[in-house]
C-alpha cells in the first residue's frame, strides 16, 4: 500500500468571464492528488492529512470520502482554516499558483499518528508543503525515521515553491534534506536542473539518482528514470495538446507508484509508461482529481505508447 501524507486543500480555478475572473472550487494538495489517483488505477492507497474548521474542510472531507481510499485519516484542526491554492491558468493550459495559507492547517500533522501510517505502508510518500513550517518537519522526520525503521520505502515528490519561505536559501536547504532521506524521488525537469547545479542533462539526473530511485517529468518530451547514477530511462509521452496541466505531475506520480508498489522496480519500465500516459490524460481536462483517468481510459494509450529506452 502507498500511503500519502501531506496537503490537502482547495484549488481555486480561474476562469475569464465577461463580469470580471471566477474562482471554482476543486479538491487538490499533491499527495491527496496522489492517493487520489492510485485508487482510481485500482491500486492501494491510503492519505493522512489535516483541514481547518471551516466549510472548505467539510467539503474536502465529505470528497476523499467518496474517492475509494482505503486507509483514509484527515483530521480537522479547530483552531485553524483550511489552505487554498489560487490557480490561473495561461492561454497553453500552464498554470501559476498563490497560496492562502496564513493561520491554516496543512502543515498541523499529529506525531500520534506516524505508527498508524507507517504499520500500513509498503511506500510512505511525503508531500512538500508542510516542510515549510517547524511542526510539519518535525512530523516528517519522524514519519522517515520510523519508516526505514520498518523497511518501508519513502518517496517524494519534490513540487519546490520557493514563496512559501520566508528564504530562498531556507527553501533550498529544506528540500534539499528530504531530497536526500528519501528512496523515490520525483523531479520536474526544471527542479532537476536547480538542484543538481548541472546543465548537462544525463549528469544532472546521475548526479541527483544516487542513492536512489529518480524520476523526472519532461513534460510533452515525456519523463527519465535513473537509479544510483545509472543507466538512463526515458519513455514518450501521447501526442495530445494540454487543456489544464493541473495535477499532471500527480497523475504521473500515482500511476508510477501504483505499479512500483505492486510489482516493485523489476517493472520500472510499466512504471513510467503507465505514469506517462496517466500524466498526459491528466491535461485534457480541467483541474485535477476530476481530471484523472481510469484503467480503461489508459490502456488504449499504453497499447500504443513506445516501450522505454535508453538515454
Amino acid at each position: 500500500m502507498v500511503i500519502s501524507v501531506g496537503e490537502i486543500l482547495a484549488d481555486m480555478i480561474a476562469k475569464n468571464t465577461a463580469e470580471g475572473t471566477v474562482y471554482s472550487r476543486h479538491a487538490g494538495g499533491a499527495p491527496f492528488n496522489v492517493a487520489c489517483g492510485i485508487a482510481k488505477l485500482g491500486g492501494k492507497a491510503g492519505f493522512y492529512g489535516c483541514v481547518g474548521n471551516d466549510l472548505i474542510g467539510d467539503f474536502l472531507i465529505d470528497f476523499a470520502k467518496t474517492r475509494g481510499i482505503e486507509r483514509l485519516h484527515i483530521e480537522q484542526n479547530r483552531e485553524r482554516n483550511t489552505t487554498l491554492a489560487f490557480v490561473d491558468l495561461s492561454e497553453a493550459g500552464e498554470r501559476s499558483f498563490c497560496f492562502y495559507r496564513k493561520n491554516t492547517a496543512d502543515f498541523c500533522l499529529n506525531e500520534e499518528a506516524i505508527p498508524r501510517i507507517v504499520g500500513e505502508a509498503d511506500i510512505v510518500h511525503l508531500g512538500s508543503l508542510p516542510l515549510s513550517e517547524e511542526r510539519g518537519r518535525k512530523f516528517a522526520d519522524g514519519l522517515i525515521e520510523k519508516a526505514k525503521e520498518k523497511g518501508a520505502l519513502v518517496s517524494f515528490d519534490v513540487n519546490y515553491r520557493d514563496d512559501v519561505y520566508p528564504d530562498p536559501k531556507e527553501a533550498v536547504r529544506v528540500y534539499s534534506s528530504y531530497i536526500a532521506a528519501a528512496d523515490i524521488v520525483k523531479f520536474s525537469e526544471q527542479e532537476l536542473y536547480d538542484f543538481s547545479g548541472e546543465r548537462d542533462e544525463k549528469r544532472a539526473i546521475r548526479k541527483m539518482s544516487k542513492g536512489k530511485h529518480l524520476f523526472v517529468t519532461l513534460g510533452k518530451r515525456g519523463s527519465l528514470y535513473c537509479h544510483d547514477g545509472g543507466e538512463i530511462l526515458h519513455i514518450s509521452a501521447p501526442d495530445l495538446k494540454p487543456v489544464d496541466t493541473t495535477g499532471a505531475g500527480d497523475a504521473y506520480y500515482a500511476g508510477v507508484l501504483k505499479v512500483l508498489d505492486e510489482k516493485g522496480f523489476s517493472a520500472v519500465a510499466e512504471a513510467m509508461a503507465t505514469g506517462s500516459v496517466c500524466g498526459t490524460l491528466a491535461t485534457q481536462k480541467k483541474g485535477a482529481i476530476e481530471s484523472f483517468p481510469s484503467p480503461e481510459e489508459i490502456k488504449p494509450y499504453l497499447d500504443k505508447l513506445g516501450k522505454a529506452e535508453l538515454l
